[in-house]
């Protein structure tokens, strides 16, 4: 017996918990690649922690994006700088603030990828203990259960709009914020109006109205929420699989039961061994 099977499960789940509900999100641990998360975080800085379930210094990066890229007009200057207007983009560019942006930016990076090894680790020893989490909260609020969700259906309801994929897998804070993100930026990059005028011909007028500081937010937001919905979904099925085997496991599954691969296994080996 090892060290881990002698250890109650209340000590388990407060020593390593594997992952936590409640009836406003769904966070477990699970493993990631740190270069996927590190990437997140350069497309748009806090994207990496939110993808990890840290949701307090995502959405203060993600916050701290907005104020600091608007100050420094740094997509515009992208966008001039896409279509050959180098001297614009200079010109648009406030240097105060993007000095400031810089250091933060790959702080931001960094402290992702260092934190998703950091976790790696725990989720192996985690899964090592066996702990486990309750799979149904319900309170005066909310109802909150781990069960199978269709990854395919999170990344199109993400498409659609940004947030409601992560409202189909219960995470209600990135739903929400997601959500008055994706509210802000339709507002002032004037989409809304442009997509209009682009329905009834009116192309000029769309490009002319379009902004390209906030219109440039869109792809990393697009991208990110499909991305997020649909690897929650699938982690959240895997987890629900590995949750209900051990369950079975431990209350239904004799003590003494031998598995068929196991003894063909073992049989392989002594006949070896004969020859």
């Amino acid at each position: 017996m090892t060290i881990e099977d002698r250890q109650p499960d209340s000590y388990r789940q407060q020593r390593r918990p594997i992952g936590y509900i409640d009836p406003f999100a769904i966070n477990i641990l699970h493993m990631r690649n740190p270069w996927a998360v590190a990437w997140w975080s350069a497309a748009f800085p806090g994207f990496g922690f939110i993808l990890l379930g840290s949701y307090l210094k995502g959405f203060l990066f993600v916050i701290w994006e907005l104020v600091i890229n608007q100050k420094s007009h740094l997509n515009l200057a992208i966008y001039y700088s896409f279509t050959g207007r180098f001297d614009q983009a200079k010109t648009v560019l406030d240097l105060n603030w993007l000095l400031l942006y810089v250091p933060v930016y790959i702080f931001g990076i960094w402290l992702s990828y260092r934190a998703t090894v950091d976790l790696n680790k725990l989720t192996i020893l985690a899964n090592r203990e066996e702990s486990s989490i309750i799979p149904v909260k319900i309170n005066s609020w909310e109802i909150a259960a781990l069960d199978k969700r269709v990854p395919w259906l999170a990344a199109v309801l993400s498409l659609l709009s940004p947030g409601i994929g992560q409202l189909y897998t219960h995470r209600v804070f990135t739903s929400f914020f997601l959500m008055l993100e994706l509210i802000v930026v339709v507002y002032y990059a004037n989409w809304l109006p442009a997509l209009h005028y682009t329905m009834t011909g009116a192309f000029s007028q769309a490009k002319t109205i379009l902004d390209p500081q906030w219109l440039l937010y869109f792809p990393s937001l697009i991208g990110f929420a499909i991305y997020d919905a649909y690897t929650h979904a699938v982690q959240y099925n895997r987890f629900f699989d590995e949750e209900q085997s051990r369950f079975l496991r431990k209350n239904y599954q004799s003590a003494n039961l031998t598995l068929a691969l196991k003894k063909i296994l073992e049989d392989g080996n002594v006949h070896r061994r004969n020859l």
